[in-house]
């Protein structure tokens, strides 16, 4: 009878190895999205961003440049940003932020955290690397005062030359790490 109970008995380690493959065939559909997306962005000729791997070995973390859009307060400064995907990508947004200091309404000077309706509550699996890049180019000239992280960068937006002297102050030019 015992034999009998514990052949119908359910296993734990069957239900472990199940939520193990599913958590890992999920990771391979986010590895393959990310590595299309990477080429994506690759072969396309969207000036003044780039983003790519941290190291070839990790997929989930990645490193980019965004160039100051022309005609802005921000033409001719490159900021680095740090990219980390999660693993239910793309259906959960990525957490994006600034390494270089970034002197923005819509930017903690601080920890470089970004507020941007895209990757927060308007997010959709749609967008990509390449459209969350563009977009935050878009932000740098074209912030939105009525939501600031940086409330003081927000009251000097107004006032150029007073904007570009904090900016200035702020900026760290990127340096090579070659």
């Amino acid at each position: 009878m015992e034999q009998l109970t514990s052949s119908l008995a359910p296993r734990a380690t069957s239900q472990k190895s199940s939520v193990a493959a599913s958590s890992q065939q999920g990771a391979g559909s986010v590895a393959k999205r990310l590595s299309s997306e990477l080429m994506t962005l690759m072969m396309s000729s969207s000036p003044g961003i780039s983003a790519f791997p941290r190291n070839e070995s990790n997929l989930f973390e990645w490193i980019g440049t965004i160039e100051g859009p022309n005609e802005t307060i921000y033409a001719g400064l490159n900021f680095k940003i740090s990219i980390s995907f999660p693993s239910n990508y793309p259906y959960v947004a990525p957490t994006i932020k600034f390494d270089t200091p970034c002197y923005h309404p819509n930017v903690d000077i601080t920890s470089g955290a970004i507020c941007l309706d895209i990757l927060q509550d308007k997010w959709s699996a749609v967008y990509s690397v390449q459209t969350i890049l563009l977009s935050l180019q878009s932000l740098l000239g074209e912030p939105n005062n009525a939501s600031p992280l940086n409330p003081d960068a927000a009251a000097l937006w107004a006032t150029p030359d007073a904007f570009k002297a904090q900016l200035t102050k702020h900026y760290r030019p990127i340096q090579d790490t070659a």
